[in-house]
């Protein structure tokens, strides 16, 4: 069977044609003979993300990012379209997190893989997107409320300055400078007082160690006098003494009740007036004897002289 013209040029029209899509999508990343899926994704803010950039699932390099356009429903969003050459499965449920690769801001897409028994995700299916906080937005969090604190910080700082200024003006300031010299002075004198001090307890280290070594003795003494003391049998000495008080306690009591010898002189009123009537008596006798010697001479002389009758001065 003889090949016509025309089908030749059909047939390399329909090859041309198939080269042409293998080309186009094979220099966008996409091969068509591997099992290559596209996946879908949307963001508020791609924030630096480009084409080729690394899509990862779990850190494994999977695929890369093919195309990203503003999506046409007029809300502002960013689609990202996405390639995976991995056969991992994973479900629709998955969600694709957008992060940074380093400190200079690379932007990367992670593919976090959801087992939840739903559905796997096919060709062409919209994963959640979502961002993972980097190290950049984590020093943000951290510095914008320090940040904060410091401007509220500097503001008091400020206003704690100006009250200084209204508060030190020229007078308080003379003051203060007075004050400060008089304070040097004061260190200064006490400065001298310490080198005094210091030269009179050099001098008089002798003394003071002198003084420090009677103590010490006198110290050792009342600890032997107190040791003598506490050996001493003061127990017994105590209950002699209580022992003494109690006779003689009792010994009052009966001169107070009237007996004995004492008790009877102290309480017999008759021998009382007695004593008192015989002492009357004798201050009687010797002022008769200190007016009248003459009539005692002859009791006191060994002869016999006739009593005479003293006749009284009656001038």
């Amino acid at each position: 069977m003889k090949i016509t013209r025309e089908v030749k040029t059909g047939i390399l029209a329909i090859l041309g044609i198939i080269l042409f899509i293998f080309g186009f999508n094979y220099l966008k990343g996409e091969n068509l003979l591997n099992s290559s899926r596209v996946f879908f994704t949307e963001y508020e803010n791609v924030e630096g993300l480009v084409v080729s950039t690394p899509v990862t699932i779990s850190g494994l390099p999977v695929g890369k990012v093919l195309d990203i356009y503003f999506k046409e429903d007029g809300s502002g969003k960013i689609v990202v379209k996405l390639l995976v050459d991995s056969d991992f499965e994973f479900s629709k449920n998955s969600s694709a997190e957008l992060y940074e690769t380093g400190l200079i801001g690379g932007k990367a897409i992670a593919i976090m893989p959801a087992f939840d028994n739903a559905a796997i995700a096919k060709y062409g299916d919209y994963l959640k997107g979502g961002k993972k906080a980097g190290l950049t937005d984590l020093v943000n969090q951290r510095l914008t409320p320090l940040q904060e604190k410091i401007e509220t910080m500097m503001a008091s700082a400020d206003e704690l300055l100006h009250n200084l200024n209204d508060v030190f003006d020229e007078q308080t300031k003379d003051n203060l400078k007075k004050s400060i010299a008089e304070l040097s002075s004061t260190m200064a004198s006490f400065k001298n007082t310490s080198t005094s001090l210091n030269k009179m307890i050099q001098d008089n280290q002798e003394h003071i160690d002198s003084v420090l070594t009677n103590a010490s003795r006198i110290t050792s003494n009342m600890a032997d006098i107190t040791k003598t003391i506490s050996d001493s049998n003061i127990d017994e000495t105590i209950k002699s003494l209580e022992e003494t008080l109690n006779s003689f306690n009792k010994t009052l009591t009966a001169m107070d009740n009237g007996e004995g010898t004492m008790g009877k002189l102290l309480k017999d009123e008759e021998l009382y007036n007695n004593l008192a009537g015989a002492t009357s008596e004798l201050e009687a006798l010797l002022k008769d004897i200190k007016l009248h010697p003459k009539r005692y001479t002859r009791v006191l002389s060994k002869k016999e002289i006739p009593y005479e009758e003293e006749v009284e001065d009656t001038k």
